[in-house]
């Protein structure tokens, strides 16, 4: 009888006993370190001769990294605001207000509002700082060059990757094999890849030094260059990525329906109009999430730019993760787990509003 009774218990249950190990797992290794990391964010760790000591200092991590010794590091340097500068921030202020109005006028809620508030504070927020640092002649710190490598760095891969998996998904010959060379980059770690560009960069003795000197960019330091070295590394993260965006919207050009496409034909459509018309928007749902998966990565990076600059010159090149990085290996656990927080909240702000207003919004026009 207790066996009978143990074996229903079982079977009642089996389902939470065989997912109770991932659970487990999940809280050991993913919970409990993010909420350690908030504890330690708000703290201050000394290591002593004994262990070490923690005192609480409330927001002081996060104060000195938005308006105390740490601000220059994280936002940029602000001083005189440019009149372009000026202009820029005032426009995008009022397109914001605009984009609001609009919102409320179309279809008002609460939850809506409110998701959309917090939008409307980043966006205006990221678009003054920009106006104060890049567009003033200004130094800006880690947020602005990791802003950077997202957008600029997944607009490009968003953009060659949609343009070979396109060209890819018609039969021709030599199509396998331009799938397997395409793909290749994303079997090589990102440490390789950084080695691998920092030398293809080298102008006096990479492998390409010759054609370096042909093109008379063989004294060039590349990375003296603030700018150069953020393209460099634009570049080495575009190559290892853009496989990524080519496989995935490959399979998804490839799912859509022949019938649609061939109909189309039959009624006259040329090839943009089937491309725009039926093409895109059996693809967009893809992309979108395609897309989404690639900036919540991109805002991670830190091996490219420790590998090739070690965040120089300066700190011309250095992402948010690699600033928390170095904090980190000089024993400031406090200051690195806020740096770690605030590129958590920006990306989680971005990507969200991403998501609602690209994802969400093709779901409600579709159904």
């Amino acid at each position: 009888m207790q066996t009978s009774r143990v074996s229903e218990w079982l079977d009642r249950h089996m389902g939470r006993l065989f997912l109770m190990p991932a659970v487990v797992l999940i809280l050991v290794f993913s919970i409990f370190p993010l909420v350690a990391s908030l504890i330690i964010a708000f703290a201050r760790i000394r290591l002593t001769g004994g262990g070490f000591s923690v005192r609480f200092v409330g927001l002081r991590n996060f104060e000195k990294q938005f308006f105390g010794s740490e601000q220059f590091h994280l936002l940029g340097t602000f001083t005189d605001i440019s009149v372009i500068g000026l202009l820029f921030g005032l426009l995008a202020t009022l397109g914001l207000i605009w984009w609001m109005v609009l919102y409320v006028r179309a279809h008002f809620s609460v939850v809506g509002f409110l998701g959309r508030m917090i939008t409307f504070l980043m966006a205006l927020g990221l678009a003054w700082l920009f106006s104060a640092t890049l567009l003033s002649g200004n130094l800006f710190g880690t947020l602005g060059t990791t802003l950077f490598y997202v957008f600029v760095g997944c607009g490009i891969q968003f953009l060659i990757g949609t343009a070979l998996a396109y060209a890819c998904s018609f039969q021709f010959r030599g199509t396998t094999s331009f799938r397997v060379i395409f793909f290749v980059p994303m079997m090589i770690t990102p440490i390789g890849v950084g080695y691998i560009f920092r030398m293809m960069a080298d102008t006096t003795k990479g492998p390409f030094s010759g054609v370096w000197q042909w093109v008379g960019l063989g004294e060039f330091a590349w990375a003296s260059d603030p700018w150069a070295a953020r393209i460099f590394i634009v570049v080495a993260d575009s190559w290892q990525w853009i496989p990524f965006v080519f496989i995935m919207l490959l399979a998804a050009f490839e799912s859509v329906p022949r019938d649609f496409t061939e109909a189309a034909e039959l009624d006259g459509a040329n090839a943009w109009q089937k491309f725009t018309e039926i093409t895109w928007p059996h693809v967009l749902p893809v992309a979108a999430t395609v897309m989404l998966i690639r900036v919540i990565e991109a805002f991670k990076i830190v091996d490219l730019p420790n590998i090739m600059t070690s965040g120089g010159p300066g700190i011309a090149t250095e992402s948010v993760s690699l600033q928390s990085y170095f904090a980190w290996r000089s024993l400031d656990l406090g200051q690195a787990s806020a740096i770690a927080y605030v590129l958590l909240f920006v990306t989680v702000i971005i990507c969200v509003s991403f998501f609602n207003l690209v994802v969400l919004a093709r779901v409600r026009k579709a159904s």
